[in-house]
């Protein structure tokens, strides 16, 4: 974590010692030495974050889905208490005590912008949340990312949104402050989008907007004014130029063309679109020159469960270049050790077999009680051991990657943010869950820093790991659930 700034004890010493820059040409190499050394190791200090690197693999990253699908009355979306409150959330009183869309609460003790809202804590305080409109909020989760070393984000963009002026306008504004964020902190981002709600009609807006948004964030495959990556065998596509992969390179690309994220392929109970409109969208993109992340069910491979009984799945996956099997609400503590770690190491033997990238998923709970109701499944977090165990599976079995889901999704309790420890005052529909007594409201996110630093060693080298004990939060975090600076 970065430390404070600190002030010289005695400023007038620091008067008789500037700094002289040696004469090269008369002074002795084995006197400039040392100050050019000293000039290189400034440099590197003083190199903005977006300076260091393209993200040009999936491979040992640790990638987080980030909704960014928050609104809050008077944030300029219009958009009212969107995914904060249930029912219709461009009412004003949507989202108050007996009526709210999310388990957890934010903590806010960090965020630049903050509103008012109409619940309180025990002792009367007013309750305040963010909004994902503004930048600073933005700002501030990928800020997080890079303290902790989560190494980026699947942004996601909902098919169903893109056809509204309102919704699409607060996707594009997310989408901006994370590609700005991204580069600030020199972390990935990649543009995913959920197929829920898609109708067969709509699968053109993916197209279009792909393109717009590769035209206007600089990810363009062949770059600004190139043309197309032409196909090779298999449908495969050739490495792109170099200055189209420079143009941006907080972009996440994948065997050398920009990444595009394609999630809810395979599910039988998605009876909107079917898995026709998918391999449409799926060709485009491909002809288009991007590589494809395909989000799948977690019995893709047998074809059984919760996925679609159709071989021509396999097909697609191998046309792909990533898979991301969606594991939320499959197993829960009691039961993921009997059977998903046999059935991880299988899928990865498989995608090696057959050329694809596996990323698989871990998340840190489940609860959607407020959403759905009190009878509903919640899947406890167990202090962080629930998470542990499945980021160190996905490890030890040979992942070369991890999907961690979500970052900030508090309608379903899988958030890894700074949740507050401290929530509003309970009601029936409203009844918060806070993060468990005996940890930091940011251990979830120290959790997933260590998990990505496992993706960083051999997988021979990755040893099964106890729990790593909690550390002390920063000291600017203050005390969870606290009230945020106003608007």
């Amino acid at each position: 974590m970065p430390m404070g700034n600190s002030k010289s004890q005695n400023p007038k010493s620091q008067k008789n010692h500037k700094f002289q820059i040696p004469n090269y040409k008369t002074e002795p190499m084995f006197r400039i030495l040392p100050h050019f050394s000293l000039f290189l190791l400034a440099f590197a200090l003083l190199m903005p974050a977006a300076c260091k690197g393209s993200h040009d693999s999936c491979d040992g990253l640790l990638m987080v889905g980030y909704q960014g699908w928050f609104n809050t009355p008077g944030d300029g979306a219009g958009l009212g208490w969107k995914h904060y409150a249930s029912g219709n959330a461009r009412d004003k009183n949507a989202f108050r005590p007996g009526a709210a869309h999310i388990d957890f609460w934010p903590d806010v003790s960090e965020y630049a912008k903050t509103y008012d809202t109409a619940f309180r804590f025990a002792d009367g305080r007013t309750a305040r949340v963010f909004s994902s409109f503004d930048e600073s909020t933005v700002d501030t989760h990928f800020r997080w990312m890079r303290e902790y070393g989560i190494d980026g984000a699947f942004v996601q963009r909902f098919v169903s949104t893109l056809k509204h002026a309102d919704t699409k306008k607060h996707c594009d504004t997310v989408l901006a402050s994370a590609m700005k964020a991204a580069a600030k902190y020199d972390r990935a981002v990649c543009v995913m989008y959920d197929l829920s709600g898609m109708k067969p009609e709509d699968a053109p807006l993916v197209i279009a907007d792909i393109k717009a948004l590769a035209a206007e964030h600089h990810f363009e495959p062949g770059g600004t004014g190139e043309s197309p990556v032409p196909p090779e065998p298999h449908g495969r596509v050739a490495h792109a130029t170099q200055s189209a992969r420079d143009a941006n390179p907080a972009y996440l690309w994948q065997n050398g063309r920009p990444l595009v994220a394609v999630w809810g392929v395979g599910f039988p109970e998605r009876t909107t679109y079917s898995l026709d409109d998918a391999a449409k969208i799926i060709g485009a993109l491909k002809q288009a020159g991007f590589s494809i992340m395909l989000g799948v069910p977690a019995y893709w491979r047998t074809l059984t469960r919760d996925c679609v009984k159709d071989p021509r799945l396999h097909a697609l996956i191998k046309e792909s270049d990533v898979i991301m099997p969606w594991f939320v609400g499959r197993y829960n503590g009691g039961n993921y050790s009997k059977t998903f770690p046999k059935l991880i190491a299988d899928d990865l033997a498989w995608c090696k077999a057959n050329n694809v990238t596996y990323m698989p998923l871990s998340f840190p709970g489940f609860s959607w009680r407020n959403m759905k109701g009190a009878d509903t499944t919640q899947t406890p977090r167990d202090k962080g051991r629930f998470f542990w165990e499945q980021l160190t599976t996905c490890a030890r079995a040979g992942a070369s990657c991890i999907y961690v889901a979500m970052f900030d999704e508090m309608d379903e309790g899988t958030a890894i943010f700074k949740c507050a420890a401290e929530v509003p005052a309970g009601a029936p529909g409203s009844t918060f869950v806070p993060i468990e007594r005996g940890i930091p409201n940011d251990y979830y996110l120290q959790l997933a820093g260590e998990a990505a630093k496992m993706l960083r060693e051999p997988p021979q080298a990755r040893p099964r790991r106890e729990i790593p004990n909690p550390k002390i939060p920063d000291a600017r975090s203050g005390m969870a659930g606290m009230a945020g600076n106003s608007e």
